[in-house]
Order: structure tokens, then C-alpha cells, then sequence
């Protein structure tokens, strides 16, 4: 259970609550039977010494002996309430005379000196206060043992008479209600625990219901829902989530359709498009052999013919290449390639070697689909000489994945092809930067028509994909642009059991080069 749960947070609420409950109203009725209890007693107590001091000290005479003080205090400690007694009087002779039941326990030294103060002092009479003395009292602690101390004058030149309580039986009555009303607090407690667990699960499994259908829909089980009971929020918000389903599904099977029959359309177009483009360029070529001996009013019509075949040629291609990738049906086929050679090949082939400086070590070999490499290459290359000039500079190196954070498992167990692909151009715009390998983007809308069709780029970004790698668009601080293209020297994780399959595109093995900046 994780700290920042709802249901441990609902737990620790309601435990949180019933403990300053049980703790409140278990301190409330611990005070009002604890002062309950003691006033009871005291009461009963002084009530009890007072009528006995009066009875006792009655038949005394003004000036008693020390024997008669004495009868007297065994009389009043004879009492039913068992407290210790001390008469201090004066006898005959004038000598102070203190006479008490209990000498190890109630001495004149053992009352505290407020009290005899108190007792002694004489306050005035008036209407207010008919008598010059009263009983006073205070409880101490002699030992760890609780006592009341109360004390008296007689009025009239009687003894001073002083009892002592103890109130040991009142603590244990009082410690044996804390402890009961401790057990009922920890009682209280556990209940609390039981209760949130119970509401915590009433409230919580509805809601762990939801998430994990939320994350079925996120996974893209568009069919989940929920079963729906009782009438309360809870319910209300499955039949929510249920109806939102329901239409997502419904708007997904739409979407998937029209994108599923816009795919058709573009292949079946293209496909469509093969058979005239086919004779169309083969006229085409024809009419540029026999350029030199047409009219001459006649053969820029011809050559515009001609490069139009051409780049609505590449055009089709290109669009049967993105239908694949969109359709999912572009495969891998690995073959171990000299990436130098590779290289050298795709410049080669398309006369641009004199062009391109290239710096490339030989004997670097990774496990690709030569195919798809080399329409990467034609298009990074292409759209560099295109846009920034020539020397194009193509540089070749790997890299350790254990130098880089985000490598993946595939990189760790042969690290990475890094190709470069600078030009000395003018750049390109920071503008323009984000959008380089969007389809069909231009970056002038003043110059909506240019050579290329803007997917380029694109295709060669969706093969660097399809192995697990990416290209990336910068501009370099000396000036002209760089495109890195990154792929892991051997894709064959990427296939399934790790092996090459047969091409299902039937695609060509050169998509062209499109200006896409």
C-alpha cells in the first residue's frame, strides 16, 4: 500500500477521528468522575471531622490535660471514615500540649504551614461572616500516597484540631476507570481501522474498477466497460465512463475507416497511376532522344514534358512508399553492410561523387536493410546539394551506447551508426526547423510549387524508424545545415525472431530526393 494512497489516507482520517473522539470524551469523563469521586469523599470527610470536633471537644474543659486531648482524638478518629486526628491545646500549666493517633504519620510538623496559618488566623466578624474561624483543608502527597489534610480552631478557646485522609482507595478507583476507559479508547481505535477498511474498500473498488478500465481504453481495448449497480455517484460516473467509451469507439471505428479508405485511395491512385505513367515515360524518353532533331519552338515543350514525367514519376513512388508505412506493411530485409561501401554506392550511382567529400572508415558493418539505407542516404544527400551546394561533407562513425543515457537494450549490445550530412547553405530557418520532416511541407507558402514534393524527408525519416533509429535537423554555428542519422548497427530485434523477411511492398529500390526545406 503506497503512502499517498486514498486508502490509507481514509484509514489514517478515520483513526485520526475516532482517537480525538475517544480521547476527548474519555478525558471529559475521567475529570468529572475524578472530581466527582474526590468531592464526594472530601465532603463526607470534613462533614464527618467537623461534627466530630464539635461532639468531642465539647465536654472539655478551657485548659484540658494532655490525657483528656488525648481521649479525645482516639474519639474522633473512632469515626467510620478511619482518618488520623492531632489536637493542640493548652493545659493548666500553660505548656503546649499536641495529642494524635498516628505520630508517624499526622505531627504538627506534617501540616503544611499555610494550613496552620489559615486555621490560626482569626477573621473578622460581620454580617458576612458569623464566625471568626473555619475548616480548612488541602490535599498533598506524603510519599507517592495521596492524602487530605483539613484542620480547624475551636471557637470559643477550644483546641486546634487537624485530621489526615488518605485517599489511596479513591486513586485506585480512579487508575481502574483510566485503564477501562483506555481499553475502550484503543477499542475505539481498532473499530475505526475496521470501519475505513470497510468504507475505504465500499468506496475505493468502484474506483480501482475505473482505473483499470481507463487503462484498458488508454491500451486501445476500445470494448471495455463497466457493469454498472445501485444508483448512487458512483454509479453515475461508471455510466459516464460507459457511454464515453461507447462513443469513443464508435468515433475511433470512423476515423480508422475514412483513414483505412484514404490509404486505398492513395494506393489504389498510385497503382492506377503506374500503367499510363509507364507508357507516358517511355514516349518521354523517346522524345529526348530526338530532342536535338525537333523544331526548336517545339523542344522546351518536350523537355518540360520530359522532367514533369519524371517528377510526377517520383511523386507516385513516393506515395506507394508513405501508403506502406501508413498501412504497416513496410518490412525489414537485413543483409550485413559495409557502411562505407554503402555509401560509396548511393554517391556512385547517382553521379555525385564529385560533390560529396566523404569520410567514412571501411570495415564498419552493420546488420540493415541496404534498400532502406540507401533511400536515407539519397535523400540527405540529395536535399543537401539541392538546398545548401556542393562540397557536401558525409562523415561515418559509431558510437559506444554506454555513453548515452537514453540508449535502449537493442544499443547496448552493439551501439550505434552515427552519418552526418553537412552542407555550406545558408541554413535553414529557425522557423522551419520543427517542421523539415512533415509531409509535403515547404517552407515558403509563397513557393507553393518546387521540384520536390515535400516527402522526402519524411520517407527517410519513417526508414529510419522502421530500424529503430532517427534522423535529426540542426544548423551548424559556422553556418550551413547538418542532419544526423542515427540507427543501431544491428536492427534484428526490430524482425520477428530476429530475422530479415521478404519485402511485402514490392517497392523500388530508389525513392528519389525531394527538396523539402
Amino acid at each position: 500500500m503506497r503512502w499517498t494512497s486514498l486508502r490509507l489516507r481514509l484509514a489514517f482520517v478515520f483513526a485520526l477521528v475516532a482517537l480525538t473522539a475517544a480521547v476527548s470524551a474519555s478525558g471529559i469523563a475521567y475529570w468529572l468522575n475524578r472530581n466527582t469521586v474526590l468531592d464526594r469523599t472530601q465532603n463526607a470527610v470534613l462533614k464527618d471531622f467537623r461534627k466530630a470536633l464539635e461532639d468531642s471537644t465539647r465536654s472539655l474543659p478551657p485548659r484540658p490535660r494532655c490525657a483528656e486531648l488525648q481521649d479525645a482524638a482516639r474519639q474522633i478518629a473512632g469515626g467510620p471514615q478511619n482518618y488520623a486526628v492531632l489536637l493542640i491545646g493548652t493545659n493548666r500549666d500553660g505548656k503546649a500540649c499536641a495529642a494524635t493517633t498516628d505520630k508517624d504519620l499526622l505531627t504538627l510538623k506534617s501540616v503544611p504551614t499555610a494550613l496552620q496559618k489559615a486555621v490560626n488566623e482569626a477573621r473578622r466578624v460581620d454580617e458576612s461572616n458569623r464566625y471568626s474561624h473555619h475548616l480548612y483543608w488541602q490535599r498533598k502527597e506524603v510519599g507517592d500516597a495521596p492524602y487530605l489534610v483539613a484542620g480547624a480552631k475551636v471557637i470559643g478557646g477550644g483546641p486546634t484540631g487537624y485530621m489526615m485522609k488518605s485517599l489511596a482507595t479513591e486513586r485506585q478507583d480512579l487508575n481502574s476507570l483510566a485503564w477501562s476507559l483506555g481499553i475502550a479508547t484503543a477499542l475505539a481505535l481498532v473499530g475505526s481501522a475496521l470501519l475505513a477498511q470497510a468504507a475505504a474498500t465500499t468506496v475505493l473498488r468502484p474506483v480501482q474498477r475505473l482505473g483499470e478500465a481507463a487503462r484498458q481504453l488508454g491500451e486501445g481495448r476500445l470494448d471495455t466497460r463497466l457493469r454498472v449497480t445501485g444508483t448512487d455517484e458512483l454509479a453515475d460516473l461508471s455510466r459516464t465512463f460507459n457511454r464515453t467509451a461507447e462513443r469513443l469507439e464508435q468515433r475511433v471505428e470512423e476515423l480508422s475507416a475514412r483513414e483505412a479508405a484514404s490509404r486505398r485511395f492513395v494506393a489504389d491512385m498510385s497503382h492506377e497511376l503506374r500503367t499510363p505513367l509507364t507508357a507516358i515515360t517511355a514516349v518521354s524518353e523517346v522524345l529526348e532522344e530526338e530532342q536535338d532533331s525537333l523544331d526548336p519552338m517545339i523542344a522546351p515543350a518536350v523537355q518540360l514534358v520530359v522532367s514533369e514525367t519524371r517528377r510526377l514519376n517520383d511523386l507516385v513512388e513516393n506515395l506507394m512508399e508513405v501508403t506502406r508505412f501508413d498501412a504497416g506493411t513496410a518490412r525489414l530485409v537485413l543483409d550485413d553492410v559495409d557502411v562505407a561501401d554503402q555509401v560509396t554506392a548511393c554517391i556512385d550511382a547517382r553521379a555525385w561523387l564529385d560533390a560529396v567529400d566523404l569520410d567514412a572508415d571501411r570495415g564498419i558493418v552493420a546488420r540493415l536493410d541496404p534498400r532502406r539505407l540507401d533511400v536515407i542516404l539519397a535523400n540527405l544527400i540529395g536535399n543537401a546539394l539541392k538546398h545548401g551546394g556542393s562540397p557536401v561533407q558525409v562523415s561515418v562513425h559509431t558510437e559506444d551506447a554506454e555513453d548515452r543515457e537514453d540508449a535502449e537494450d537493442g544499443e547496448q549490445r552493439g551501439g550505434e551508426l552515427v552519418i552526418r550530412v553537412r552542407d555550406n547553405g545558408p541554413g535553414i530557418p529557425e522557423e522551419v526547423l520543427p517542421h523539415v520532416f512533415d509531409r509535403f511541407y515547404k517552407a515558403s507558402a509563397s513557393r507553393p510549387r518546387s521540384d520536390g514534393s515535400g516527402l522526402g524527408l519524411s520517407i527517410a525519416m519513417e526508414n529510419a524508424h522502421i530500424h529503430g533509429g532517427g534522423i535529426t535537423a540542426a544548423n551548424r554555428p559556422e553556418g550551413g545545415a547538418e542532419f544526423t542519422l542515427r540507427l543501431p548497427r544491428d536492427a534484428s530485434r526490430l524482425t520477428d525472431g530476429g530475422q530479415g523477411e521478404g519485402r511485402k511492398d514490392g517497392g523500388a529500390a530508389d525513392q528519389g530526393t525531394e527538396g523539402d526545406r
